[in-house]
């Protein structure tokens, strides 16, 4: 055993750890330690691995892959023309660290045409649009300090009467509009049932969102601030669908100001204890290994909730292969 089996363990197993989250979940539903009915979502940024300088423009990223690719091709030479095995064992080692330079590089080219896109959807020219070379997925986000740093935008579900974590997923783009929908959907996918309510902060609050999940979810969001300070933004807009109309009364009421004071209490609550057990910065790369390790935080979440409201689930659940 060392701290390469180690590492690779930790980010290697991430169909097992998703497996392992719904499994430990359905375990919570079946004996009604956790209900699902109230389930609060919030998006938090965590600092990639990555540093703020390795994001360059398209034509430094091509002119970096050129560079690469040229000494890739130059260290192959030299080991090949080597005879002596501890130099062609040290000239491999460079090869090998070029190669996955290149690689990088490679990456963050293909990833450009998609951080183009949201920067010409944000009203900047594509030119300004830039990648890691380090890690190609991450993006500069802006944190809650204020400061724009590269980052992870992590998405936690969490039932509010138990404070179990029950799905997760991290994306790219420092906003979480748009996030709503696709989890509700998650917990459908793993456990064959949809929350009755949904509680979310003001960023996800994206209508078709909030239509979509209106035939099984209520969802408690808070409405945005009107442009003209005397309208009454619990009152219906003219272009107004009737489940946006609903949202904008519902939210009004003294019921659902009550209801949503639940979204803090949880949400809130289970980002910092992550945060207190660690989850400050990402040290692995790349999407999947992110959720990897997002993955273990939620278990280990978890398991502690479990020792505190069902011990006797946690002695009884089935062994994972």
């Amino acid at each position: 055993m060392n701290h390469h089996t180690l590492s690779d363990f930790r980010v290697g197993q991430g169909a097992f750890l998703d497996r392992l989250l719904t499994v430990n979940v359905a375990s919570l539903l079946a004996t009604g330690t956790v209900t699902m009915k109230q389930v609060a979502q919030d998006g938090m940024r965590v600092r990639a691995h990555a540093g703020a300088a390795s994001f360059r423009r398209k034509e430094r990223l091509q002119q970096f892959h050129a560079q690469a690719r040229q000494q890739v091709e130059a260290l192959k030479r030299e080991v090949r023309d080597d005879p002596a095995a501890t130099e062609r064992r040290q000239q491999a080692a460079r090869e090998r660290a070029a190669r996955e330079r290149e690689e990088r590089i490679a990456k963050a080219l293909a990833q450009l045409p998609k951080v183009e896109k949201i920067k010409q959807a944000q009203g900047k020219p594509a030119s300004s649009a830039r990648a890691s070379t380090t890690d190609a997925e991450a993006s500069v986000m802006k944190m809650p300090d204020g400061g724009f740093r590269p980052a992870y935008n992590v998405q936690l579900a969490t039932d509010t009467a138990s404070q179990v974590i029950l799905g997760v997923d991290v994306v790219t783009r420092g906003s979480d509009l748009g996030q709503l929908a696709p989890m509700v959907e998650q917990l459908d996918e793993r456990y064959a049932r949809r929350p009755q309510e949904m509680l979310v902060d003001g960023g996800f609050a994206k209508h078709d969102d909030i239509e979509r999940l209106a035939p099984t979810t209520t969802v408690y969001a808070p409405l945005p601030k009107p442009k003209d300070a005397e309208r009454d933004p619990h009152a219906a807009l003219p272009d107004d669908s009737e489940t946006i109309a609903a949202w904008r009364k519902r939210m009004g009421t003294d019921e659902a100001k009550e209801i949503y004071k639940e979204r803090a209490a949880t949400a809130e609550c289970v980002n910092a204890i992550a945060r207190n057990r660690g989850l400050q910065r990402f040290n692995v790369c790349g999407l999947d290994k992110v959720k990897s390790v997002l993955l273990w935080y939620a278990l280990a979440h978890n398991l502690m909730r479990m020792l505190e409201l069902a011990p006797g689930v946690l002695l009884g659940m089935p062994a994972m292969t």
